[in-house]
């Protein structure tokens, strides 16, 4: 195989991606990665810089496409290692930059690597190379299906994440009819207490998102950010460009209270998939951001037969909402011959806590028997 490294996505042939992306989610779609660099969200200013890897075959055609970023810090990937920086820090050795193929900002699990022929276990030793030839001091697949066989030294790691499924739910009250008698009383209390507040509550897809809808959104963004003492990740631009990019895969809800606008949550959907990612308000309102994040996205995953809602990263509070506890996979080699065996060892113990810890969330999970059996 022969490597290269592409440092604008604009020179990666959008059919060559086409053609080998096996999957229909939009965290492997060619206009997003587009959007996120032609933005200015992920560039070498924002500590993203673009290191995408193109594997040609013994044709000279281009046989794999792993889209990965050189990184000078750990904000945006949701696998934490900032332990690992900080015990490099305190050997005074860098942990930065480092190499990481994931969809920036994004945790989800979707084909990082797009081939047919060629896996991931294939390319362990072309990041290696990489990461060795430029003083890298480590490579990180994140967010990707279970990889069967791994090397000694390439380590997994597991979190837990909540996801809804849909059982074949008629409607949101046929799926609250699974739950235990407690759960679904409090679930319906919740939803009524937003009639109760006088919210109402639309639904804009893509297409149909309006210049002020969008700028309310942005604004909104903003906020959740400023509130935790943060800088947003993405730009303006980058929303502008994706709604004219793919508004068939956007889904915007705001609420509304005596004819303003108040608060709104951003989706993105594919064909059997819902993704929540961002959420804001400009005033705090009882049980919004259940309504809005969460309750919203089941009617919308029922009413359109989409298979998985994923509402985004950690949130114990899901679990009394009927989302599932389920495990991710990311992968991860350190070069520093010193940090192999405490990071693997690490590595092996966060498999089994996290392992537990699943187990645990399903005992807390509110239905009255298993959904798929009813």
């Amino acid at each position: 195989m022969k490597t290269e490294i592409i440092t604008n996505i604009a020179n990666i042939s959008t059919l060559d991606w086409q053609r080998l992306n096996p999957s229909a989610s939009i965290f492997s779609n060619y206009q997003l990665f587009q959007c996120l660099e032609t933005s200015g969200s992920v560039s070498d200013k924002q500590g993203w810089q673009p290191q995408h890897l193109q594997i040609r075959d013994q044709n000279n055609r281009v046989a794999a496409i792993l889209p990965m970023y050189i990184k000078t810090h750990s904000w945006g990937e949701y696998v934490f290692d900032w332990a690992w920086a900080d015990a490099y820090q305190r050997h005074h050795l860098p942990y930065y930059p480092k190499l990481v193929a994931t969809t920036p900002f994004t945790p989800v699990t979707s084909h990082k690597l797009l081939s047919h022929t060629v896996t991931e276990a294939d390319v362990f030793e072309c990041l290696t190379q990489q990461c060795q030839q430029q003083g890298l001091s480590s490579w990180h697949i994140l967010y990707c299906p279970e990889i069967a066989q791994t090397p000694e030294q390439v380590y997994q790691r597991n979190t837990v994440q909540f996801h809804w499924l849909n059982y074949h739910y008629r409607d949101f009250e046929d799926f609250l009819s699974r739950f235990n008698a407690r759960k679904r009383k409090n679930t319906r209390k919740e939803r009524q207490s937003i009639a109760k507040q006088n919210i109402s509550i639309r639904r804009v897809l893509g297409a149909d998102i309006s210049e002020k809808e969008l700028a309310f959104f942005y604004l909104t963004y903003q906020l959740t950010y400023l509130r935790r003492g943060h800088q947003p990740h993405l730009s303006f631009a980058f929303f502008q460009s994706m709604v004219k990019a793919l508004p068939e895969h956007i889904l915007l809800i705001i609420a509304s209270l005596d004819g303003e606008d108040i608060a709104c949550a951003w989706f993105f959907y594919d064909h059997n998939h819902l993704y929540g990612r961002y959420w804001g308000c400009t005033k705090s309102y009882k049980n919004l951001h259940f309504e809005l994040c969460y309750y919203q996205g089941i009617e919308f995953c029922i009413d359109h037969k989409l298979t998985l809602f994923h509402p985004g990263t950690q949130g114990e509070h899901k679990i009394a909402r009927g989302f599932e506890p389920t495990l991710t996979h990311s992968y991860h080699w350190v070069q520093h011959a010193e940090f192999k065996a405490p990071i693997k060892a690490f590595c092996l113990q966060e498999q089994q806590q996290m392992r537990q810890y699943q187990l645990q969330c399903q005992q807390l999970l509110p239905f009255k028997v298993t959904p798929g059996n009813k």
